[in-house]
């Protein structure tokens, strides 16, 4: 398959990570299905896409105000004149209104030639999925997992294509933040590591490979040590979650979007819980990560899960969402 062969985009689940993917390459032209498990799941998920619509339309806008607002995730014009921002605009509405979601798995997948799979960190569930598409899934198609805690040679025993199975893992906010990791395992065809490669460009991503695997891919394996010391020292009682992230603000010089607290709310707090759970460390009650899932979970039982839900370490209006 070459990437003119792409032309219809699978997105499983629609949580934060499903439903920013599959805004991300509805924006860029390519027609999405998401599919989800339930009626109720869908019903769940509506207000999300809405959001994530009204984000794209907020920085469609945005673009208006300057050069600064050219992300590289909306556009790589170096400018455009408002008639052209304004003809984005209604093709971005347009584009994101076209987005299908459905629990059928012969609609979903049946003419899918990519799937992006981001639905829960457990195997099992992932197995039972894996399964059930093949029954449905083109013989070319693509399956990229989003995983944050599994690598692809944990799952591939699942999938009926190892050699078109690898990761795709990607940031928040993709229209600022506009990276893919990507990541094969030791079955992927290199002409498919390649072919995700040229896809990412095509949805507006950087793409960076790694050469082998790695848990935590390059963005985590840089991340989770620092949201671990920020979480220790609020699970710990030494510092609130403001005043740590005041310090690495003043310290550093960093806006306040790029703090370990509204990273981790950007992030999703249950995201961070499943991430914490995986550790060995998490078996010993006296060990600081044990410590640190205590802390996630008496946000996450209160339903401070994030900015998706309006608040998670910090409190969110709308438009921050």
């Amino acid at each position: 398959m070459q990437l003119s062969d792409i032309k219809h985009v699978t997105v499983c689940g629609g949580g934060t990570q499903g439903s920013q993917i599959a805004t991300q390459v509805a924006y860029k032209g390519y027609p999405v299905t998401v599919w989800l498990r339930s009626d109720a799941s869908i019903e769940r998920a509506k207000p999300r896409f809405a959001t994530m619509k009204q984000q794209y339309l907020s920085a469609v806008q945005d673009l208006k105000k300057g050069k600064e607002y050219y992300y590289g995730g909306l556009t790589d014009a170096d400018h455009l004149t408002d008639e052209q921002i304004d003809e984005l605009y209604a093709q971005t509405e347009k584009r994101l209104d076209s987005i299908k979601l459905t629990t059928d798995f012969a609609e979903a997948f049946g003419n899918a030639d990519v799937v992006h799979e981001t639905i829960a960190e457990d195997p099992k569930q992932k197995e039972d999925l894996y399964t059930k598409i093949a029954k449905y899934l083109p013989e070319h198609a693509l399956i990229l997992t989003n995983s944050s805690t599994l690598m692809p040679s944990q799952m591939v025993s699942y999938v009926d294509r190892p050699d078109k199975f690898l990761a795709m893992h990607f940031a928040n906010q993709y229209w600022i933040h506009n990276l893919a990791e990507v990541m094969p395992q030791p079955q992927t065809d290199p002409a498919n590591v390649e072919l995700v490669c040229e896809y990412s460009k095509s949805i507006g991503m950087v793409p960076l490979q790694l050469k082998k695997e790695k848990s935590g891919y390059i963005v985590n394996s840089l991340l989770i040590p620092w949201f671990t010391a920020a979480m220790s020292l609020a699970a710990n009682g030494y510092a609130d979650p403001e005043t740590i992230d005041k310090t690495w603000q003043l310290d550093t010089g960093a806006e306040i979007g790029q703090t370990p607290f509204h990273k981790l709310d950007k992030i999703g707090l249950p995201l961070g819980y499943a991430i914490y759970s995986q550790s060995p460390a998490a078996k010993d009650p006296d060990s600081d990560i044990s410590h640190i899932l205590a802390y996630l979970k008496t946000y996450i039982d209160a339903g401070k899960t994030g900015i998706a839900a309006g608040e998670g370490f910090y409190k969110y209006s709308d438009y921050d969402k």
